[in-house]
């Protein structure tokens, strides 16, 4: 459930369409080739992408959907050489990538320790979706993945409910909320459900998030400087990677430091981290 481009046929920097914005230079529409990408499929600029004006390409994950499209479904044949298969590809690969990344979160939840009355029914649910990512090309083209994605949810709710009730004391309830640019520096959020949340430049420098439940908060730009991450829930490289950090902001294991975040930093004095 990583990304492995070099098994990949390049299929996020084709399949997607993306507009001219602050996240990407030019307009490119569904299907055509990015001008950065090579023959090889690699990046020609992925060392540059923030600096040549691509920052949305850094955020991006497949969760590994790029690696089974390619060499899974259509068994190692690329677009370019069979270019009949180009069209299948790029139709399959964003169902794909919304399967693989149903398989993350029911992973993660599965190794959850609070979430075991839970647990039967995820297993069930990752061997479905694990099957399903490995139907033909129409197959997987055809589902209907919001009814699946709603199905799965209450699932993830449920094991997050069990594992946020494991935290002492009230638990704030910022789940789909307007928190953007919000000043949220040294707050004690942990175990809070910030599901779905808008945390757009928010400021969440030195907060304390462990096992706060972040599956879909939009975190762009949002200041994790110095914040305790450890344990927080369903969090992703691709929200990390979205989002501002420094040296002292801790993160889960599964999980890296992005390279643009600041190589320095200071924990804000006066927080507390008891378990």
């Amino acid at each position: 459930m990583q990304a492995d481009c070099a098994n990949c046929f390049g299929l996020c920097c084709v399949a997607l369409p993306f507009a001219r914005s602050a996240d990407f230079a030019v307009d490119k529409r569904a299907g055509q080739p990015c001008s950065n990408l090579q023959a090889d499929f690699r990046c020609g600029i992925h060392a540059q992408l923030r600096d040549r004006g691509y920052p949305g390409c850094t955020v991006f994950d497949c969760f590994g959907a790029g690696q089974k499209v390619s060499q899974v479904t259509f068994g190692g044949t690329d677009w370019r050489r069979a270019p009949r298969t180009a069209r299948p590809m790029f139709e399959v690969f964003p169902v794909m990538r919304q399967l693989h990344e149903l398989l993350w979160y029911v992973t993660e939840a599965l190794g959850l320790a609070p979430a075991a009355p839970v647990h039967k029914e995820l297993r069930r649910a990752l061997t479905r979706i694990d099957g399903l990512t490995r139907g033909s090309a129409e197959s997987v083209a055809g589902l209907d993945v919001n009814a699946l994605r709603g199905e799965v949810n209450t699932l993830l709710l449920k094991a997050s409910e069990l594992v946020r009730a494991q935290v002492p004391g009230r638990k704030k309830n910022h789940r789909g909320a307007d928190l953007i640019g919000a000043k949220l520096s040294g707050a004690d959020l942990r175990g809070a459900s910030l599901r779905g949340a808008l945390l757009v430049a928010a400021d969440l420098s030195g907060a304390d998030l462990r096992d706060a439940d972040l599956i879909g908060a939009d975190l762009r730009d949002a200041d994790l400087s110095g914040a305790v991450l450890t344990g927080a829930l369903f969090l992703t490289q691709a929200q990390l990677n979205a989002a501002k950090g420094d040296a002292a902001t801790e993160l889960p294991p599964t999980l890296g430091r992005p390279a643009h975040w600041s190589a320095s930093g200071r924990r804000p004095v006066g927080r507390g981290h008891a378990s």
